[in-house]
C-alpha cells in the first residue's frame, strides 16, 4: 500500500476557493486522481463540526465525486468472489502482500487466496467489504 503524507486540517483554508487553490474539486478518472481526493477527505472526515459553510460545501462534493468513481470502479456482482476481489485490489494498485497486511494473516494468506488455495472468512469478508466500501455479498458466492 501506497503511504502518503498526512494534510493538517488545521492548515486548510476555510475558504472555498482557497480549498480549490489545494486542489480543484474534478471528475476522478484514475487512481491519482482518486488518491488525491481521498487524501484529501481523509484530512477533513474527522473535523466536520469544525467545518466552515465553505468547508462543509467542498467536502460534500469530493465525496460525491469519490462516489461516483467508486459506482463506475467497483466490477458488476455477477462476478464471481476471487474475480471481484482481484479487480478491486487492480484498482487501488494493491498486491498479494497488501492483502495479506489488510486481512491481518500470515504473509503469504493474500497469495493463497489468490490462487484460491484458500477461501474467505467471514471475518475477511468483513474487513474487504469495509476497506473497499462495497456490500460483503460482493465476496460471497452464490
Amino acid at each position: 500500500m501506497k503511504t502518503v503524507a498526512k494534510i493538517d486540517f488545521r492548515k486548510l483554508p476555510k475558504t472555498y476557493a482557497g480549498l480549490c487553490r489545494l486542489l480543484m474539486p474534478r471528475p476522478i478518472h484514475d487512481t491519482v486522481g482518486y488518491e488525491n481526493t481521498a487524501e484529501m477527505t481523509d484530512a477533513m472526515v474527522l473535523h466536520e463540526e469544525d467545518f466552515s459553510a465553505d468547508q462543509r460545501d467542498y467536502f460534500e462534493l469530493l465525496c460525491r465525486l469519490i462516489e461516483q468513481y467508486d459506482t463506475e470502479q467497483v466490477p458488476p456482482v455477477e462476478l464471481p468472489p476471487l474475480e471481484a476481489l482481484k479487480h478491486l485490489l487492480e484498482q487501488q494498485e494493491m498486491s498479494a502482500a497488501d492483502l495479506s497486511r489488510l486481512l491481518g494473516g500470515s504473509r503469504n494468506l493474500g497469495a493463497m487466496i489468490l490462487r484460491g488455495e484458500r477461501g474467505l472468512t467471514t471475518e475477511h469478508i468483513a474487513k474487504l467489504a469495509k476497506h473497499f466500501a462495497v456490500s460483503p455479498a460482493l465476496f460471497i458466492a452464490g
